[in-house]
């Protein structure tokens, strides 16, 4: 049995046998620990984005003083150079209120030509700018000219000096140097150090999907950087309701907006236009959390497919897609991508640390409590 499994047990023992303890004294636990197990399909050996084979995240956590809170997350389609071996890409729109750098390329071409960042609102330039840097020092890129970043940002500005624009070009260079396949860490990390979601700590969650062999034995992955609002609802219980925290209970209170990145990766063989559909069912997965897509909401999703036989070779022209799935053959990976971006978002929430800065504090959900709802719902037993 692997360590982390072992923990992960001996939370949920704690859970089980203290429900009456302060939340504070709770720990962090992944859905499933909690026996919230979205869907009909199984994950990954990690449940992580990273169960697609080849596919790397590194996250780099800025913490400093009293005001600085906010992050670097690197999401890294392969082991070779990304932009001479491009992946199929596409970018779904839930509601466009954010600043993601990198959008029409990727909608014009259907590829990616570099990592995925994400990170905080106002550093998403200076954060493109290091991955242009950090591109045109790898090997063989003496003669390249124009390079097509893809940076995306969630506004953690209530617990982060984010007018200081922290991230610099070393913080970018360690996400990506330390970019990893395997576990992956969640919550109060990276992008998602300074992140509010629901009115709790929210931060990074991760999930995944392996179809069966009979259906192809394809693999999803999600990860998800938190910051949105909404009416929060775990497997159809009414947490946010119970909990008391949610938007709109007064005339003033327009609480609710912020923001989601969901970037999607999958082995499966996909043209661009199969990646869009499957980035639009990304929202479906979203909204079952209980969000509404508010009208300050940035959601964005991106997804790729790392499928060798679907790369696309800088500077070769001509035909290049060989073997792409047909249409009749998506429908159980939009099942899986549904299921793995739910799990996903209750992993950032649940793995979420409470958060304090000069600017407030963002307290992490009570465990005890959500386990108690799920169980009065019959959720879980």
């Amino acid at each position: 049995m692997r360590a982390s499994s072992r923990t992960a047990q001996v939370a949920l023992l704690l859970v089980s046998l203290l429900p009456s303890l302060p939340s504070t004294l709770l720990p962090q636990v992944r859905a499933r620990d909690l026996g919230v197990r979205p869907g009909i399909f199984q994950p990954g050996s990690f449940n992580a984005i990273t169960d697609v084979e080849g596919v790397r995240v590194g996250h780099r956590t800025l913490i400093v003083g009293d005001s600085v809170r906010t992050g670097v997350t690197a999401i890294l389609p392969h082991g070779g150079n990304p932009f001479f071996e491009r992946v199929p890409a596409a970018i779904h729109v839930g509601n466009g209120f954010g600043k993601l750098i990198g959008v029409s390329q990727v909608t014009e071409l259907g590829e990616l030509e570099t990592p995925i960042l994400l990170t905080c609102t106002l550093c998403v330039w200076r954060a493109a700018d290091a991955l242009v840097d950090w591109m045109l020092d790898l090997p063989g890129m003496e003669r390249v000219r124009s390079i097509n970043p893809v940076v995306a940002e969630t506004n953690d500005g209530g617990l982060n000096a984010i007018r200081d624009r922290p991230i610099d070009a070393a913080a970018v260079r360690d996400a990506l140097t330390s970019a990893r396949s395997g576990q992956v860490a969640e919550g109060t990390v990276g992008a998602g150090t300074g992140t509010v979601a629901f009115g709790w700590k929210g931060g990074i969650g991760t999930s995944s999907r392996v179809l069966p062999a009979s259906l192809g034995n394809w693999t999803v992955g999600v990860l998800a950087q938190t910051n949105f609002g909404g009416v929060l609802q775990v497997m159809g219980a009414p947490v946010g309701l119970e909990l008391g925290r949610y938007p709109f209970q007064s005339a003033v209170d327009s609480a609710g907006d912020g923001s989601i990145i969901i970037v999607i990766a999958t082995d499966a063989p996909l043209s661009d236009r199969n990646l869009h559909r499957l980035a639009a069912r990304g929202i479906m997965g979203l909204a079952r959390t209980g969000s509404s897509a508010s009208n300050g909401s940035g959601d964005y999703v991106v997804a790729f497919s790392t499928a060798e036989t679907v790369r696309r070779v800088q500077g070769v022209s001509g035909p290049q897609l060989v073997g792409e799935l047909p249409n009749g053959e998506m429908s159980a990976l939009f099942q899986a991508v549904v299921e793995a971006t739910e799990e996903a978002i209750y992993n950032s929430l649940f793995m979420a640390t409470t958060v304090t800065s000069r600017f407030g504090t963002a307290e992490a959900i009570p465990i005890d409590r959500v386990r108690e709802i799920l169980i009065r719902y019959g959720v879980t037993p």
